[in-house]
């Protein structure tokens, strides 16, 4: 698929897969970065279900060099500009023996480097010291996440699952899914390959069936200032990083 389908079933349905962004070798060395991080800060959360690392980017810098590789650089720029930057990082380790789920969602939430109350921006939240909030459409509207796949995935070990054309009815409660008219897909990515996907498709992960990992990094990108002097959490200008490819 070229970057140009991609972005026009992006448009379309909300998502698009693209696979070979990264060859085995860098996603070998993006794990191998990983595993040397040190995890005692309080945004290392490790259970027997799931390790998650947020704010990934800020903790694990060395990782973006690999990440921001000649490949995603470029769909970047081709998609959407030069103007995007990262605003949210989380890297998910879903153990092989994992039952975890998660139910039909979007992601309707922007992290913050404060609360302060704000016109069309609420409710707020606060989870490991990190401000979260619901900002006006316009902001969610123009995100777009990129999920990087460090494992083969499929519906046996957690694979999204998505509503396709929901990003395009604003916020969608999932209780009121109506499944006469909408239809579920699996989101099938093989390792070294991405998921582009927009924060308000209804999206839902089951529990891992095959005993094999999944192991992904979820960034999200806008190119908009926030108002009323609120500031991203994670600005990272990585369109501008020197890539180890």
């Amino acid at each position: 698929m070229t970057f140009t389908e991609a972005g026009f079933q992006l448009k379309k349905n909300g998502f698009t897969i693209l696979e070979n962004i990264y060859t085995k070798e860098e996603t070998e060395q993006i794990i191998k970065i990983i595993n040397e991080a040190d995890t005692t800060a309080d945004t290392f959360r490790k259970s027997s279900n799931l390790f998650a690392i947020r704010q990934f980017l800020k903790e694990v810098p060395e990782s973006i060099s690999y990440i921001m590789n000649d490949n995603l650089i470029t769909m970047v720029r081709q998609l959407f500009g030069n103007e995007y930057f990262a605003v949210k990082s989380i890297y998910f380790d879903k153990p092989g023996e994992s039952n975890w789920f998660v139910a039909y969602h979007q992601d309707p939430t922007v992290s913050v480097d404060k609360k302060q109350e704000t016109e069309g921006f609420g409710p707020w939240t606060v989870k490991q010291n990190q401000f979260a909030v619901q900002p006006t459409l316009d902001v969610l509207e123009n995100i777009f996440t990129i999920r990087i796949h460090l494992d083969e995935t499929d519906e046996n070990n957690g694979a999204l699952k998505v509503i396709p054309g929901s990003h395009d009815k604003q916020i969608y409660r999932p209780e009121t899914i109506d499944w006469s008219k909408e239809s579920e897909v699996n989101c099938n990515v093989s390792q070294g390959g991405i998921m582009i996907m927009k924060p308000l498709l209804l999206h839902s992960s089951g529990r891992t069936t095959n005993n094999a990992r999944r192991r992904v990094i979820h960034i999200e990108f806008s190119n908009k200032s926030l108002p009323n002097d609120l500031q991203w959490a994670e600005y990272i200008n990585v369109l501008n990083t020197e890539s180890h490819a």
